[in-house]
């Protein structure tokens, strides 16, 4: 176990490599640098003072340069200091990663204690009446957009209902409330981001929950199960329900990518100072040195993700070896 993770975990390092340059370089193909933005909003400023700033940026070298630049930065683990504010691109996302990491940790949470008592009992009363809501259910998520669900919830519950919040992570008197309240109230404000961060992601836990039931229920072990006279509740969820997480795993190590890259629209339709936001701020200022953090750091957790499905076959299946 200990020599595969360290396989994996040194050979994350390529990935991640390979991954900054395509984004290196996608990011200055991109239409405007950020002292043209700069410029547009003061006509005075001079075309000497836009090459000062590229000096100053570092913008006037060649791409590559700019890139061995950036690596040798990221060595040290520093990622530069960013162009809208000088502060250091580190200290910005380290006060909005929490967030992000705690909305989508809620998400699978949420995906998981839902989505599959869902594909389970729906493959246990398979053509159903019941079977047949929870596949509309299962489409209805597939099909709806992430933004659009997003503004549909915050016009009818937060606007017309007014029972939930829909912009923020606290209210304006956040700090005059006690513990308690402080607690609730950041529920509330995350409750809505949370549940469309999910929906997706439950809709397709759920029906791969199911698939792969319906078929460990045809089973000859589980029809030998049953010929011993078992219960129907022992044979589910000590027999087949084991054998059916597998492929479920998979998918949600899957998922991940799915999961942040969503934040960058909920956490600017919700208004949540997240990374996903952080991240599409910094686009929008062609702040280079926070996008390639961002990036960088997304993908790392996402690469992180799927390894930890990798590693949790073993908790499921023990016939996996993960040291072959």
């Amino acid at each position: 176990m200990i020599k595969y993770i360290l396989r994996r975990l040194i050979g994350l390092v390529p990935l991640l490599l390979g991954i900054s340059i395509i984004t290196f370089a996608v990011i200055h193909l991109a239409p405007g640098k950020p002292t043209d933005l700069e410029a547009q909003f003061n006509p005075k400023v001079s075309l000497e003072a836009r090459e000062r700033l590229n000096h100053i940026y570092g913008l006037d070298k060649p791409l590559h340069i700019q890139y061995i630049d950036w690596l040798k930065r990221l060595s040290r683990f520093d990622f530069g200091i960013s162009f809208t504010d000088s502060r250091p691109v580190i200290a910005k996302i380290a006060e909005r990663i929490p967030i992000t990491l705690g909305i989508n940790l809620a998400s699978i949470i949420l995906i998981l204690l839902i989505g599959i008592p869902i594909g389970v009992s729906s493959a246990v009363k398979e053509k159903s009446f019941y079977d047949r809501s929870m596949t509309v259910f299962v489409f209805a998520g597939f099909a709806i957009p992430t933004f659009w669900l997003s503004l549909i919830l915050m016009d009818i519950v937060g606007v017309r209902w007014g029972l939930l919040p829909v912009s923020g992570i606290k209210s304006l008197d956040f700090d005059k409330f006690t513990s308690v309240e402080k607690i609730i109230d950041i529920v509330r404000h995350l409750a809505l981001p949370v549940f469309v961060s999910a929906f997706g992601g439950l809709a397709g836990i759920s029906r791969y929950m199911r698939s792969n039931m319906v078929h460990v229920l045809k089973q000859d072990y589980i029809r030998t199960a049953r010929a011993k006279g078992l219960s129907e509740r022992d044979i589910v969820y000590k027999h087949a329900l084991k054998n059916a997480l597998l492929p479920v795993v998979t998918i949600l190590g899957l998922s991940i990518p799915g999961l942040i890259g969503g934040s960058v629209i909920f956490e600017s339709i919700f208004s949540i100072p997240g990374m996903g936001r952080l991240f599409y701020e910094s686009v929008m200022s062609r702040d280079y040195p926070v996008i390639m953090g961002v990036l960088v750091i997304g993908a790392g957790l996402t690469l992180l993700g799927n390894l930890l499905a990798d590693i949790s076959y073993a908790a499921v299946d023990p016939r996996i070896k993960l040291e072959n």
